[in-house]
């Protein structure tokens, strides 16, 4: 055999072992990222790990984007949302869509389509989730969400299309979300698209949920708004940035798509606060024993008498005897009810609607949620809380192809039956 011809075939060689190992590395980096080590009651979990993996995958993106100085993550993790938002083929075609401004904020109004029942409808005003910062509602999942709830409840419905950070921060988010709907709730208003003023409800899912709550208190005890919100839906709803260490938080913190660690960053972005401060929340410092300012509030995050046994479990309160001065001074914001629904005076749940609350087994807020419950019934408001035990933060937004979740299919039809019942 010629030398060459024996150099070629030793190189062959070792490119089929490097080859062999890069398959070998790809394989494990593969299954590095998509493992997760999740609890046999979730709902569909090889479907999540494929998911939550993917979220993984943009998040690292958008921050080495950010670290790079070349765009801020969540504009990154914006457009990678949208990309696969637009892959939710569109139905409900038969429905009217108009995209308008209401008191200057964007909105998309839908109308049920030419063969709608006669007479005065129903109507939602829908708050769309993604931390105060993420989400695209007029593609996708929100889009053929809003259009379903048109459909099936011969609904007018209105998606408010508010402002985002880092663009905007609080009280931003919520003013937009008042001034739209207090503008939908004018008598001349509902009288121009058929709605009938006593059968409007207000929606929102995570963070969406928190501004929904906040409107409806904000609608409910205002003096000057003619006409109030029927119904509320609040779909696993952030209503608190003053414990990370509930229940819920101490058991979901590694549960995707919504993490502990994240939620806080979400609040820190939110109400544009130091994202250094970061640490002190997860540790509860900016509420320990000696945090004066909060002692008005404690009972309304004491999740150890508000929230069932079974959902206790082993978990203990984390309340630090001493904690880091200046947080709650430096950021009023973390106990203003506006951002912290939780935290209203019964004197003014009391005036709130009648309440939806969807919760899941398996989410970080579920506890906000089942604690948001109980306060509301406190103030004799009538609650429904529906609780998934495989439930998990966002699946609702997974009700769609291409990424079905049972329990997400099963929540959205279930919200939409009460509300079928109800409004």
């Amino acid at each position: 055999m010629a030398a060459g011809s024996g150099s070629r075939g030793q190189g062959r060689g070792v490119c089929v072992k490097l080859l062999c190992v890069w398959s070998v590395c790809s394989a494990l980096t593969a299954a590095y990222l998509l493992y997760l080590p999740l609890p046999g009651t979730i709902s569909e979990p090889l479907k999540l790990m494929i998911v939550a993996a993917a979220f993984r995958g943009v998040s690292s993106l958008g921050d080495m984007g950010q670290s790079l100085g070349v765009v801020h993550h969540i504009r990154l993790i914006n457009s990678a949302i949208t990309g696969f938002e637009s892959l939710v083929p569109l139905d409900y075609e038969e429905v009217q869509v108009e995209d308008l401004e209401f008191s200057g904020v964007q909105v998309r109004l839908y109308q049920p389509g030419t063969d709608a029942q006669p007479g005065l409808r129903r109507a939602v005003v829908f708050i769309h989730g993604g931390g105060w910062s993420l989400g695209v509602p007029k593609v996708g999942s929100y889009d053929l969400l809003c259009r379903k709830m048109a459909v099936k409840l011969n609904a007018v419905v209105v998606t408010v299309d508010y402002r985002m950070a880092p663009d905007v921060r609080f009280p931003a988010q919520f003013e937009e979300c008042l001034q739209a709907s207090r503008f939908f709730l004018q008598p001349e208003v509902l009288q121009r698209y058929s709605v009938d003023p006593q059968r409007v409800a207000v929606c929102g899912d995570s963070a969406g949920g928190n501004l929904a709550a906040a409107v409806a208190q904000q609608i409910g005890k205002d003096n000057s708004t003619a006409e109030k919100f029927k119904l509320q839906v609040l779909i696993y709803p952030v209503l608190q940035p003053l414990d990370f260490n509930t229940a819920s938080y101490q058991q979901n913190q590694r549960i995707p798509i919504l993490y502990r660690e994240l939620m806080a960053h979400y609040w820190l972005e939110y109400l544009g606060a130091d994202p250094d401060l970061i640490h002190s929340l997860l540790l509860n410092n900016h509420t320990a024993r000696d945090q004066k300012l909060l002692e008005p509030h404690r009972a309304k995050i004491d999740w150890t008498k508000m929230i069932p046994k079974d959902k206790k479990k082993e978990y203990k309160p984390v309340v630090p005897s001493k904690g880091s001065p200046g947080i709650l001074q430096q950021v009023p914001a973390l106990l203003d009810v506006r951002a912290a629904p939780l935290l209203a005076d019964l004197e003014v749940l009391k005036f709130a609607p009648r309440a939806y609350i969807m919760t899941g087994e398996h989410d970080v807020l579920r506890d906000d949620g089942l604690m948001y419950t109980h306060r509301l019934q406190q103030a004799g408001v009538s609650v429904t809380n529906h609780h998934y035990e495989g439930g998990f933060h966002g699946c609702v937004s997974f009700a769609f192809w291409p990424s079905y979740f049972d329990v997400g299919i099963r929540a959205v039809d279930d919200y939409i039956a009460w509300l079928q019942e109800h409004l």
